[in-house]
Order: structure tokens, then C-alpha cells, then sequence
């Protein structure tokens, strides 16, 4: 698995680990953002050490495919990225985003330390509380353990492969829309 060297970035930088269903979605959304350095597709919270893509799809390793986001929290706070987090995915949808069905595609965030766990905690209580959506928020706020990182070809997928059909239609499509709410914080 990939570990970043300590002089990787030449500046101060934080990692948010989210998970919102596909992650070749997620990741060219916050690809987008200034402030964000490096995102990596991986899989984190389950059971099985070093578990292969083959073995996710089948939903019994207990991961979640996720993006480790290293950032700069001098140019982007951890509050807008749990806010480009609740609108980048439907997070009232059990284990499923779209066609994409399973206990791997659940809506979780994965907390490295305490702020970031009350920062998660209170933002999905005040859009309960907003009734954002109409049914209930199942998002999972769980401590972050390991990031296991998928296969080289599941990294920048949609920058590597735009013309692919699920590119073309899915992922686009979420990217447009990803690209009007944060217009004015995108590189």
C-alpha cells in the first residue's frame, strides 16, 4: 500500500477519509477543489488485512470503498469538506448510491482524531435537524483505522478514462453539478 513520505508536501497538510459509494465519483469531485493536494481511492473499516477489489465487490470484508483526501487546512477547512462530503452523495441511502449496491458503497466517515469526529457528529445532526432530506441520515461516523489503496487503476480514474460509458454517464454528470454548488472554491 502506498505511504506517503513526511516531505511528499511542503506544507502543512491533514488527511479526511470519506466514503460515499463509488469512489471514482468522489474522487474527481474533490480532485476539483483548491486546497486539496492528493486524493487516493482505497477501502477502510472492515474486517480482512489487505483485501483485493474482487474481495470488496462481494460486500463480506466489511470495507467501504473511501478517498483519503490530503489537504491543506490552511486553503480548505475540514468544515468544507464535510460540506462538499453531504453534497457529493445521497447520504439517507442504506449500503447504496445509485445502482451501486452493497455494504461497500455505504455512506461513512472515517475520523482521525477527536475535532474531526465532533465536526462530523454535529453536521450530521444539524441536517437532521434541517430535514435537508425527507427521509433519514444513515451516514456512519466511525474511527479511522487503515486505508488499504485500490489497485493503480482505480486511481484518477475519471481524468484517466473520461470517454468510458460509467465516466460518460455517471460520473459527469455529478461532476457538473459538483462544479456549480462550488464554483467559487474549485483550482
Amino acid at each position: 500500500m502506498n505511504n506517503m513520505a513526511a516531505n511528499d508536501f511542503t506544507h502543512n497538510t491533514e488527511i479526511a477519509t470519506f466514503g460515499t459509494g463509488c469512489y471514482w465519483c468522489t474522487e474527481a469531485q474533490f480532485q476539483l477543489l483548491k486546497g486539496v493536494e492528493k486524493v487516493e481511492s482505497g477501502f477502510s473499516g472492515g474486517h480482512v488485512d489487505h483485501p483485493t477489489y474482487k474481495q470488496i465487490c462481494y460486500g463480506n470484508t466489511g470495507h467501504a470503498e473511501v478517498i483519503n483526501i490530503h489537504y491543506d487546512p490552511d486553503v480548505i477547512s475540514y468544515d468544507e469538506l464535510l460540506e462538499a462530503f453531504w453534497a457529493s452523495h445521497d447520504p439517507t441511502t442504506l449500503n447504496r448510491q445509485g445502482n451501486d449496491v452493497g455494504t461497500q458503497y455505504r455512506s461513512v466517515i472515517f475520523y482521525h482524531n477527536e475535532e474531526q469526529k465532533q465536526k462530523a457528529e454535529d453536521y450530521k445532526k444539524k441536517l437532521s435537524e434541517e430535514k435537508i432530506w425527507k427521509d433519514p441520515i444513515v451516514t456512519e461516523i466511525a474511527p479511522f483505522k487503515k486505508f488499504y489503496k485500490a489497485d493503480d487503476y482505480h486511481q484518477n480514474y475519471f481524468n484517466e478514462n473520461g470517454e468510458q460509458p460509467y465516466c460518460h454517464f455517471v460520473i459527469r454528470p455529478k461532476l457538473e453539478k459538483f462544479r456549480k454548488v462550488f464554483k467559487d472554491r474549485l483550482k
